[in-house]
């Protein structure tokens, strides 16, 4: 009888030990075991009697081959990879380059954008900010100003009296929630309006009573939250400050005398009192508040 014993390296490579002059006898208690005729290291001194340089030879050049069968076993195995997989980093790639197109963002197109000659300053000073200063999501987190085609609005309703009455002006988060200042219908100026949020979920909300209180908002550095009841902001545990929230701060406070707030909430509510009735009222005229 032969034994082998075999031992495991890679898919493609283990190494195999047979011993001969095996027997099958029964013990004591009739139980059948595995004994060597003779003692086990002369059976493995039988087995192998070449010579140790001969020996080594075969196993250096064994180990050689086998460990290229790892590696051709290895590419094989990288070659199954899924498409959608390998697409990832093509993919990554392609939206960050759609990403840093608007950090460079046009006054004259912005304005044409709107059908205005004059935008207010606050918002013309910020797309100065952004596209010279800063870039686009690095001075607060998931914050950009952009120029939109209202293609967001339409999936809120296409009526032309719905559209006229919103100026979309800035991506909200990184999941395609989006800003936009409300004509009240009164006759104050743009950048006294209140400004909305239009949550990518669902939800949506005043969030600030004017353009710049919203920026004093994201001086809070974190995207907005926003659900089907509540808009707000939430640092966790997690959080990182943006690569460029220093100089939005100084910029801030050089503008516009504000700080940093430590309480996003209280902007939201304060704006909340004085325009979410009147708001909800019109817009549930073209889409049904849940």
């Amino acid at each position: 009888m032969e034994l082998k014993i075999s031992t495991f390296i890679c898919p493609s490579f283990s190494i195999s030990l047979y011993f001969s002059n095996f027997i099958l006898q029964k013990n004591t208690k009739g139980q059948l075991s595995l004994q060597p005729k003779i003692p086990f290291s002369s059976a493995i001194r039988i087995k192998y009697k070449l010579p140790m340089i001969r020996t080594l030879i075969i196993i250096g050049t064994t180990t050689i081959l086998s460990l290229f069968g790892c590696s051709e076993q290895s590419k094989k195995d990288e070659s199954k990879i899924s498409k959608n997989t390998q697409q990832k980093p093509a993919d990554s790639l392609q939206k960050l380059k759609e990403k840093t197109s608007y950090k460079n963002i046009d006054i004259k197109e912005f304005k044409n954008n709107w059908g205005l000659t004059t935008i207010p300053e606050e918002l013309e000073k910020l797309i100065y900010f952004q596209s010279h200063i800063s870039s686009a999501e690095f001075y607060s987190h998931g914050f950009a100003v952009t120029i939109d085609d209202k293609s967001g609005l339409k999936s809120w309703s296409e009526d032309s009296s719905f559209l006229d009455r919103l100026l979309t002006f800035a991506q909200a988060n990184g999941t395609g929630s989006f800003y936009a200042i409300w004509n009240d219908g009164t006759t104050k100026p743009i950048n006294e309006m209140p400004v909305v949020v239009f949550g990518d979920e669902g939800g949506t909300h005043i969030v600030a009573e004017n353009i710049l209180q919203l920026l004093h908002l994201i001086t809070f550095d974190t995207e907005i939250s926003v659900d089907l009841k509540h808009a707000y902001f939430y640092k966790g545990g997690d959080y990182e400050k943006s690569r460029d929230l220093n100089k939005f701060l100084k910029w801030m406070l050089e503008n516009y005398g504000l700080n940093q707030t430590l309480n996003p909430s209280e902007i939201i509510t304060s704006a909340q009192r004085k325009h979410k009735e009147e708001f909800d009222k019109w817009f549930s005229q073209y889409y049904k508040i849940e």
